[in-house]
């Protein structure tokens, strides 16, 4: 288990309502012992003016769950977690009316740097974007 904070699906649901993940339907499924599972919804929030899943959406399921993988691995009493690089790949279209999915799993979770990957696939679990979230871990100043 590379997790530093206990937590659960319901707890980061819950704090992930009132921001972008909860915005764009945005749901975790599973925590993994160094994996977190989502699904979203290809629906009016996330698709582009075709009827296809935005690439955008995909690019914010990516880096919501690395930003929320990369603070279950530190104390954030004593440090923040800021990104500082995002890239995406999209390799394969998705209608509205579907689900995807994305797990995170680490690259690097270093004391100052982690890189996180996201694979995000369809229904049939073909892959349709692969993501990777650079994120600087910062001291947090007390004063």
């Amino acid at each position: 288990m590379i997790w530093k904070t206990n937590t659960t699906k319901e707890i980061i649901n819950q704090s992930s309502s009132h921001c972008m993940p909860g915005f764009l339907g945005i749901e975790v499924i599973e925590v993994g012992p160094d994996f977190l599972l989502a699904k979203m919804p290809v629906d009016e929030r996330t698709t582009q003016p075709f009827g296809i899943l935005h690439g955008g959406a995909s690019v914010v399921l990516s880096e919501s769950l690395g930003s929320i993988a990369s603070t279950l691995c530190v104390d954030l009493g004593q440090y923040s977690i800021v990104g500082i690089e995002v890239n995406a790949n999209h390799l394969r279209s998705v209608p509205h009316g579907n689900w995807v999915y994305g797990r995170v799993t680490p690259i690097k979770v270093g004391r100052r740097l982690q890189v996180w990957n996201t694979e995000i696939t369809n229904e049939e679990g073909k892959l349709v974007c692969t993501s990777r979230l650079t994120v600087a871990v910062i001291e947090k100043v007390v004063g």
